[in-house]
């Protein structure tokens, strides 16, 4: 093996190994939405436990069977379910008081978007699907889980809801690293900076209420 090869290779493993890293603090950062949604909601000890797992390990396993891996990660690489329970365990225990809950809930929910939208777009590109392609499965393996959530907390999924905006900033976040894997330029500190840019678009959007174009209303008749 020549020495070009080697530090190929190289790259190769310490990409993969930021790549699981990356999903497994977004497993946790959904995880944590999930148990703190069900705090919100005064679920009991296994009502926190399935919300938790479900937004964690929904948004992937949605991406893997569209991929055709088959069992899904979730299933074979049990690391991530240990960090999801971990998560639900921690809130059940130390969380803040249900009406104070609606802030980390959202700092932790922006977090998983943001990894998950990079994460989901290079598994999909690494399985051979083009760009954009990848970026759009990259957006679902984002908005995936926080739809889970949401419904199984009863209440309208976020990606629905007209007075903010989620599905854009992972849009944009799958978008540039699709775009960085097309042309050659993705590493872990990119796919980092494509996540940081769409979770901070996220909070932005949160503190200054921004929110997608809406259909005019028509007047009401008398």
């Amino acid at each position: 093996m020549v020495y070009s090869d080697i530090v190929a290779t190289q790259l190769s493993t310490a990409v993969n190994a930021l790549q699981h890293a990356g999903e497994l603090v977004a497993v946790f950062a959904f995880a944590a939405s999930g148990a703190l949604l069900a705090v919100r909601r005064d679920f009991d000890i296994f009502g926190i436990v399935v919300l938790a797992v479900s937004t964690a390990l929904g948004g992937g396993v949605i991406r893997d069977l569209i991929i055709g891996r088959t069992p899904p990660l979730a299933f074979t690489d049990l690391s991530y379910l240990w960090t999801s329970l971990l998560a639900a365990v921690i809130i059940f225990f130390r969380h803040p008081p249900r009406r104070l809950t609606r802030g980390p809930l959202e700092v932790a929910d922006a977090v998983g978007l943001g990894l998950f939208c990079v994460t989901g777009t290079v598994a999909a590109y690494s399985h051979g699907l083009a760009a954009p392609s990848a970026a759009l499965l990259g957006l679902v393996t984002a908005i995936g889980g926080g739809v889970i959530r949401d419904l199984l907390g009863g209440q309208t999924p976020s990606v629905l809801r007209p007075d903010q905006i989620y599905a854009v900033p992972a849009l944009v976040g799958a978008a540039i690293t699709a775009a960085l894997l097309h042309y050659g330029y993705y590493r872990g500190w990119t796919g980092g900076l494509a996540a940081l840019g769409a979770i901070a678009l996220r909070l932005l959007a949160l503190r200054f209420n921004w929110h997608a174009p809406q259909a005019r209303r028509h007047p009401t008749a008398p």
